[in-house]
């Protein structure tokens, strides 16, 4: 007797980015993601006009990622959506959304830690083989910074983290503050690949045991432009990428020292990388480079990086395999730990 497929839909509103996904099993059939450009006006991502768009475009995303997949909604499983962490208004779009169509269908609902799917996204069959259990992950992203020892898909525990600014949001600022164009991250890595690291120095904080800090970078980034830019009105335009590679640098190397630290205390070899900043090139290639003293490293392909369902449908089908189903009652809510 063949063994029925399970179908998963996942649903990602945390942000500003639309997603639908579905998969069969652990195959991922379909992965829809629609953004919102109406942000770039404002420098950042503005709140009331995230949920509005989420609830002008979940529909047709939802609608694209069965199509993609040749499904009908009656062919589904359960439906897997993000509760949080992220923007309250947001989440409540794709988790109404979510409920009702699950409660429509008659089928299981799952509620996905949106920090738990980014590590789980390195199980999506894409063709690169997944870490080995447990593992440690260096999950970054614009509003979370997290090492998370993980010893099974449903089994994590944070080993530190972020006491104020992440990662991903000292690169907004420091784009900010040079004046480039909203995302700002992408537009430092850029920028960083042409110019000199060792141009500008900047004191890297000093955190106790494996949690982080990055407003004292940011601030020192900021006194140093304000300084020279009183001296110099062209200073920021004739010194723009060695800017950012000395300031890439030195986030980098924050965050390669904790991981490392956190690697050598627990024994642990097998090292991963997740979040929208595990696309930076700086810290791809600083993680790639501990191969070489032995350690084995996973990185997930660009698409899975940023935020996308294909990781909440995948959270989804661990837990559905484990029958851990959610109640229709269960809110939204904007802080959830892992």
């Amino acid at each position: 007797m063949n063994k029925q497929p399970v179908y998963i839909l996942g649903i990602e509103s945390s942000c500003d980015d639309t997603a639908a996904a579905v998969i069969e099993d652990d195959k991922l059939l379909a992965n829809i993601v629609s953004g919102q450009d109406v942000h770039s006006l404002w420098g950042g991502v503005v709140p009331e006009l995230a949920s509005r768009a989420h609830q002008q475009q979940i529909v047709p995303v939802v609608d694209a990622a069965l199509r993609k997949a040749k499904i009908g909604k009656d062919q589904l499983s359960a439906i897997a959506y993000t509760r949080g962490p992220g923007l309250l208004g947001s989440l409540l779009v794709g988790g109404s959304f979510a409920k009702g169509l699950a409660a429509g269908l008659g089928i299981p609902l799952i509620e996905v830690n949106h920090m738990q799917a980014h590590i789980l996204a390195h199980f999506i069959d894409s063709g690169s083989t997944p870490p080995k259990f447990p593992f440690l992950c260096l999950t970054v992203s614009g509003g979370h910074t997290q090492i998370v020892k993980v010893n099974s898909p449903l089994e994590m525990f944070v080993l530190g983290e972020t006491m104020d600014d992440a990662a991903g949001e000292a690169f907004d600022k420091v784009a900010k503050i040079l004046g480039l164009p909203y995302p700002g991250g992408p537009q430092v890595d850029k920028l960083a690949q042409q110019g000199n690291a060792d141009r500008f120095n900047f004191s890297l904080p000093t955190v106790p045991n494996l949690d982080f800090s990055f407003s004292g970078l940011k601030t020192s980034f900021l006194y140093l432009v304000k300084g020279e830019t009183k001296k110099n009105k062209g200073f920021i335009e004739t010194n723009k990428a060695d800017l950012c590679a000395s300031i890439q640098r030195a986030i980098v190397t924050v965050l390669m020292k904790k991981l490392i630290t956190a690697a050598e205390s627990t024994g642990i070899k097998t090292l991963a990388l997740a979040g929208g900043v595990s696309a930076n090139s700086g810290l791809r290639k600083a993680i790639e480079d501990l191969k070489d003293s032995g350690y084995s490293i996973h990185i997930p392909s660009f698409e899975f990086c940023t935020d996308n369902a294909a990781m909440i449908a995948i959270t989804g089908w661990f837990k559905y395999q484990d029958r851990q189903f959610s109640s229709l009652n269960e809110g939204s809510v904007a802080r959830y730990k892992l």
